[in-house]
This record gives C-alpha cells, structure tokens and sequence, in this order.
C-alpha cells in the first residue's frame, strides 16, 4: 500500500465523491468527534458527493441520514439504501416485502441454530434494528475468539448464508449484495452515475474485512492505519493515523489538492 500522500492532485480533483465506513474508520469505537464531523462538512464543501457504507442498520441510517452533511447511506453492507429527499427518506431494499419476510424467517431459525452450536454467540445491541441481516457481538462490547468466529462464519456458510466479519460484528445473511454492489446501485439509480464511470469518480475508505469489496471495486481505495484481517485485494493507499484521525488525515490531503492554487504573483 502506498502512503496517502501519494494520492495525486489529478486524482482529488478527478473526484465525485467519498464513500467511508464508519466503525473504525470514521467514529472511534462508535463515538463521532467534533473534528471528524467537521471534516464532512469540508469535504462537502469541496464539492464532493458523501456516502456512508456501513454494515450497521438501516434504523441508524433513518437516523443519520436527517441530521448529518451526507447525501446517501448504504446500510447491512449493500442491502438496504436510504437518502434523504427534502426531508423525506427515500429507502430502497434489495427485496421486495413478500421475499424479505421469507428471508427474515430462515435468518433467525439459522442465528437461533448458530447461538445453540457457538455458546459464546449473541445478538449485537442494535439487531432489532436490522431489515436484511443478523449480527453477533464479536468486538464491540465482548470479545470472542477468532477462531470461533471463523467456525461460525464457516458454519453459517454451509447453510448457503453470506456471513463476513467486520471490526465489531459477525453477520449472517441470505441478502446477495455486499458493499461495493449495494452502493455502485445507489449511485446509478439516485445520482445517475455510470456504474463503470463511478468506479472512478469515487474513492473509498475503510478499516476491516467487510470493506474488501470497496477496496477492489473502487480505484481510489483507502485504509486508515487500524486496518484489520486480510482483505484478498488490498487498498492502494494508507493513513498514518488510526480511526478518525485517520479519515481527518485522508480529507485534509483530499480537500486541499482540490482547492485552487494561486497564481505566481498574486
């Protein structure tokens, strides 16, 4: 991975957008900072489209997406978008209501199943919250082994669920989309961009596992400094800093490339 400072001031200014995860990236072991926050507004005010892409659920996304300065949310990693349009949330799922009742039922007969077979297995604080997935605590508020995680996520798998890890949750799911798919949708269908166009024009910063899509699908690909597990295709560009202090790193760099340099003499 190339340091950050290696993004290029063609490259910034190339830019639609950002789409960042946000546990572990930009809220530090789920707190928003002042100054974190802060720098999506001057981001925003760079001219930049802002997505959060996040596997947390579509209820926090109800939430954030009427107060903060960001223009769309791709929640439960891709299955669930939401944008606020004048105040009103436009939200989109990968099914419609008949197949997701379906779903819902065969995803909690195979959590319950999980819970039985990993004893060291519950529910994350926020899975009542949730449209398309259901998530275990693995690091948030208890830590469980990786090795048990693993046979878990194995486990899960083999029942023909999708299961992927990020820095605090393990999730389950028989939705298809991941973060990269759900959020190249919402940028076609919301913003009408190309889905090979933005590839492109948007760069993505993330922290674990569960962004490896991002980081393949994405040519402007980002890791704050924490980043965790081994993602099959790496991000080309790193941050000096962890967490928050890293996505303040990466839009500083960003916004001050796009900003217009004076003329000798001026």
């Amino acid at each position: 991975m190339l340091p950050l400072a290696a993004i290029s001031r063609e490259t910034a200014e190339s830019l639609a957008g950002v789409l960042f995860d946000l546990d572990d990236t930009l809220l530090d072991r789920g707190r928003l900072g002042e100054t974190v926050y802060g720098s999506l507004f001057r981001l925003r005010e760079a001219g930049l489209i802002l997505v959060a892409v996040t596997g947390r659920p579509s209820g926090w996304g109800e939430v954030l997406a009427l107060q903060w300065p960001v223009q769309g949310f791709v929640m439960e990693n891709g299955a669930v978008s939401i944008v606020n349009q004048d105040g009103v949330l436009q939200i989109t799922e990968e099914v419609d209501t008949e197949v997701r009742i379906e779903r819902k039922s065969r995803l909690l007969s195979l959590a319950e199943s999980m819970m039985r077979t990993f004893p060291d297995l519950l529910p994350s604080k926020d899975v009542a919250m949730r449209r398309s997935d259901f998530t275990f605590d693995v690091g948030e508020f208890r830590q469980v082994p990786s090795r048990v995680v693993t046979e878990a996520m194995n486990f899960a798998r083999a029942q023909g669920a999708l299961s992927i890890r990020s820095s605090v949750h393990l999730h389950i799911s028989f939705d298809g989309s991941d973060k990269a798919s759900g959020t190249l949708r919402l940028l076609w269908k919301r913003f009408g961009f190309d889905m090979t166009d933005a590839r492109r024009q948007f760069a993505f910063i993330g922290d674990s596992e569960n962004d490896e899509a991002g980081f393949a699908a994405f040519q402007t690909s980002v890791a704050v400094a924490n980043l965790r597990g081994r993602p099959t295709i790496s991000p080309q560009y790193i941050t000096q800093a962890e967490r928050s202090l890293g996505f303040v790193e990466f839009a500083e760099h960003i916004t001050s490339l796009r900003r217009p340099t004076l003329a000798q003499g001026s």
